[in-house]
């Protein structure tokens, strides 16, 4: 059961429970490899949790079968593989299958509390890690593969963000636009360290350095984690590097302030990014938040 939210009346002093607002997600996704780029390394997942029973045996008459709860959470992944033409491809679909596997096994994940969740889901990337690794150790052509990857899990409008690597989660709220994720990079630790200026960032020659990877070299990643509130016609955009490299986040943000329907920002991000030279390859994932019922 999703956790329910407080309200604190200020004239009695009393705390008062009350349920979150439920959430539906409108979906918009496209992936491209780039105009640089022979084939794409990148991986995208957006799925809705809808739990089944079955139905064994039952003295009531109006129930069979398999039955759907139209309750559950979402789960969505950008994963941006490395590690030449094959093993980033074989990187980043790994990871992401890896984390759906756990997700769709792990019916906990409704139940239990936010700690518990969120540690969760940080235990989903480090098996995903481990298989990355597993698979790079197994095949000489994939030594040192690795992907970055970026996922929202949520119940409800409570959603978690679990991130490894440069590819990026931004949240739109009111027209405006705000990074969620930091970028794990040389170049970003330079800016941490106030050696450089974020603006200096987006042209350094070392800036496509990633510094923390799943899979990659060797075991043992940092998992960034954030929580984040999403309120009626808010969006969540996740993507790789080759949308955030060409295109600057004052486009970005016009872009989803003109384009309502998530599919269509999502073409009109990817387009963008191609007239910004196409350098990479490019992955948009958009989700919008409607009320249900």
């Amino acid at each position: 059961m999703a956790e329910s939210a407080g309200v604190l009346d200020e004239s009695t002093g009393d705390y008062e429970r009350v349920a979150p607002r439920k959430i539906r997600l409108e979906i918009g996704a496209i992936s491209h490899r780039g105009l640089s780029r022979e084939n794409n390394e990148d991986s995208y997942l957006a799925a809705r949790l809808c739990p089944t029973l079955e139905i064994v045996t039952t003295s009531l008459t109006t129930v069979e079968g398999l039955r759907r709860s139209e309750g559950g959470g979402y789960l969505l992944i950008v994963a941006d593989g490395m590690g030449g033409v094959e093993g980033g491809e074989r990187a980043s679909a790994l990871a992401v299958e890896t984390i759906e596997e756990f997700v769709r096994n792990g019916s906990h994940l409704e139940r239990g509390g936010e700690v518990t969740r969120l540690d969760e889901l940080k235990g989903a990337i480090e098996q995903a890690d481990r298989t990355v690794l597993a698979a790079a150790r197994d095949d000489a052509k994939l030594n040192g593969m690795g992907t970055t990857l970026t996922m929202a899990f949520g119940f409800a409008d409570t959603f978690n963000i679990v991130h490894v690597g440069d590819s990026r989660a931004y949240h739109f709220s009111e027209g405006t636009l705000r990074q969620i994720t930091t970028d794990h990079t040389y170049v970003q630790g330079l800016v941490n360290a106030g050696l450089i200026t974020a603006l200096d960032a987006r042209t350094h020659p070392k800036r496509n350095v990633v510094t923390n990877v799943v899979g990659g070299p060797e075991e043992g990643i940092y998992i960034e984690t954030h929580r984040i509130k999403m309120a009626p016609d808010d969006l969540l955009l996740l993507c790789s590097d080759g949308l955030s490299e060409p295109v600057d986040d004052a486009t970005i943000a016009t872009i989803l302030q003109h384009e309502t329907d998530p599919q269509a920002a999502a073409q009109a991000l990817l387009e963008k990014a191609l007239e910004g030279g196409g350098p990479d390859n490019v992955t948009v994932l958009i989700a919008k938040a409607h009320l249900e019922g």
